[in-house]
């Protein structure tokens, strides 16, 4: 917006040790999540690796802990691969890769970017990557990378002053999407068949009109989320109603639902999403503006996004990303400038865990979250 020759017994016996090791570290971590928070020492307040619950895990209670990234970019755009491996993307063209657990992180920005504005990256692997660039016209770009970073190929660039992008998503390693505020009154949606190497825009006959000043918030890299191999949604503010788009077929027809999330301004509205099947959905936006309040940052759906219920106990500001915690039905954690937030019931309850700067969230098949934001920083959760 301008503003993931043995026997068959013995195949069998691994995938049970596999399942149950995944149930005990997700049962773990859930027990660490849900438990009282401890008391906080002198300094807390901040975000700097104080704890976000009691939960005996180890011993240890639950934080995120601070990884230095060397750079004073801020991340908007976090795709996180594994417990080791994540990629960020942010201001200056700066990218960024990690394959130690965010200990070392290697500057792989491509060449001659430093006056592109990345907003979004989506990684397949430790190597392969592509990032979204925003703006108006050819300040909207993609990029991918097939060597971790040590080159770069530009495989679209805008070239309609009218298009602005501001996310994308992509469905498995092949077919993906991404999104452009309204041109001549509708959403544009840019579609790929073969990871981003080549772009084409899909036909608007599907797409409903724009309402008057509506477009997609560029905050987080989750304006536009999949779930599944066709199901994709995408997240709008601006204008008089926060709506959110859905198309089960991969972005061809859409079709459009009010939320109860602020809006009637152009800087309130539906600022992320996170569905963990085809039905179950999060959105979560406010009024970015820190000095206005955010009453309904959060609301859950139950129906594929057809409609839409305010959280009971929303975040208590603005938030601007949200993720569901790997292979749970209930938990997830949304975050913000002013904060990060759990809930533990689909998202109609949701309780302060830890009040440092974040703008975006991810989590992992391998039980890791990771989070990004100003100042260079990126947090992974801890116990």
């Amino acid at each position: 917006m301008r503003g993931l020759g043995k026997t068959r017994r013995t195949r069998r016996t691994g995938l049970t040790r596999s399942l149950l090791t995944v149930g005990v570290c997700t049962a773990a971590l859930a027990a660490a999540l849900t438990a009282p928070a401890q008391a906080h020492g002198p300094g807390d307040g901040h975000g700097d690796g104080h704890d976000l619950g009691a939960g005996p895990v180890g011993g240890k209670a639950l934080h995120w802990e601070l990884k230095d990234s060397g750079t004073d970019a801020r991340f908007r755009g976090l795709s996180a691969v594994s417990r080791r491996t994540a990629w960020l993307a942010g201001s200056k063209g700066t990218v960024l890769r990690t394959t130690d657990g965010g200990a070392n992180w290697r500057n792989v920005s491509p060449p001659g970017a430093t006056d592109l504005e990345f907003r979004d990256v989506e990684a397949f692997d430790g190597r392969r990557a592509v990032v979204l660039a925003i703006g108006e016209g050819e300040a909207s770009r993609v990029l991918r990378t097939e060597d971790g970073g040590a080159t770069w190929t530009e495989s679209f660039r805008n070239t309609d002053a009218k298009a602005f992008y501001d996310c994308m998503t992509f469905f498995d390693r092949r077919h993906g999407l991404a999104m452009s505020d309204p041109v001549d009154g509708k959403f544009r949606i840019l579609s790929t068949g073969d990871g981003g190497r080549t772009w084409k825009v899909l036909p608007s006959d599907g797409m409903p009109a724009a309402q008057e000043g509506e477009a997609g918030f560029a905050a987080s890299g989750q304006c536009l989320v999949s779930s599944g191999p066709r199901d994709v949604w995408m997240a709008t503010g601006g204008a008089a109603r926060a709506r959110v788009l859905h198309s089960a077929d991969r972005g061809l027809n859409w079709t459009a639902a009010d939320t109860p999330i602020p809006a009637g301004d152009p800087a309130r509205g539906v600022f992320a999403l996170a569905f963990r099947d085809r039905t179950h959905g999060i959105a979560v936006g406010g009024d970015y503006r820190a000095d206005q309040a955010s009453p309904r940052a959060a609301a859950v759906s139950g129906d594929g996004g057809r409609g839409w219920a305010t959280a009971t106990t929303p975040p208590p500001a603005y938030r601007s990303g949200v993720t569901w915690l790997p292979y749970s039905r209930t938990s997830a954690l949304a975050v913000g400038p002013t904060g990060t937030d759990l809930t533990t019931n689909g998202g109609r309850t949701w309780r302060s865990l830890d009040t440092g700067s974040y703008d975006t969230v991810d989590c992992t098949p391998d039980l890791a979250c990771w989070a990004s934001g100003e100042k260079g920083r990126v947090a992974r959760l801890e116990h």
